[in-house]
């Protein structure tokens, strides 16, 4: 029986879980000469409903990007699970203190030494616009095995399931 999602609704659950496992990611935004810049990020809510929810300083470059074309991608990779997320999607600054309480993590204050007092914080959310995953459930035997088929058989490997998913 194949585990792939049959809905449109299973898909974006799955979207969800992929995520859930991977936390950190890569936020890119467009600098102001048009080069993408990525950096990496940690994914502050675990439900995954169309938003993602992002801690910054409201003076860094990411929001200075976000504010002239808040067009954004969002990448994650679980390699321990073997699953890629890529959520396309535009950001704002939205800064809501009672939002901010409830994802807080205590180990924020690496970043954010006064924690929700910290001068300057912000949130960034990334309001979805669409999906894509990659999903090897099997594991990396699996698609070495895969790997070894394609190669003898001149075939394409068969390395998982890919989906498209719209908010």
């Amino acid at each position: 029986m194949s585990n792939e999602p049959t809905t449109a609704q299973e898909a974006r659950h799955r979207v969800t879980e992929l995520i859930r496992d991977a936390r950190i990611c890569l936020l890119t935004t467009t600098g102001v000469d048009g080069r993408l810049i990525s950096r990496p990020m940690a994914l502050q809510e675990a439900e995954f409903d169309g938003d993602l929810w992002f801690f910054a300083y409201e003076d860094s470059a990411k929001i200075r990007q976000i504010r002239v074309n808040p067009q954004v991608n969002v990448g994650f990779s679980d390699q321990r699970h073997h699953a890629w997320v890529s959520v396309a999607g535009t950001a704002q600054e939205e800064w809501d203190r009672a939002r901010a309480e409830r994802l807080w993590n205590p180990l924020l204050k690496a970043w954010f030494p006064d924690g929700l007092d910290t001068p300057g914080l912000t949130l960034v959310k990334v309001h979805a616009s669409s999906a894509e995953y990659w999903d090897s459930p099997g594991g990396a035997v699996v698609n070495l095995l895969g790997f070894a088929k394609a190669a003898v058989t001149g075939r394409p490997p068969q390395a998982g399931q890919n989906h498209e998913v719209s908010y």
